[in-house]
């Protein structure tokens, strides 16, 4: 069972890596801000943002299951 936590824990957090990395530099930009000095496009944060959750909490899994606890 430790060991299935632990592989499930390293593949959210590589699932929700890759997620974040497209997001933030390859997938198109989903928005558009015009100002007055220009225009900018910027990612959609709400999936890098949901990618970093991902990444740090199947970490945080796979680290709390694979370390030792003294009983």
């Amino acid at each position: 069972m430790k060991a299935v936590l632990i592989i499930a824990g390293l593949l959210l957090a590589t699932v929700g890596g890759v997620i974040a990395y497209r997001a933030w530099f390859i997938d198109p930009r989903t928005s558009v801000v015009i100002s007055e000095s220009g225009v900018r496009e910027i990612p959609n944060y709400a999936r890098v943002v949901g990618g970093l959750v991902m990444l740090l909490v199947g970490a945080a899994v796979a680290f709390l299951v694979a370390r030792r606890r003294r009983v």
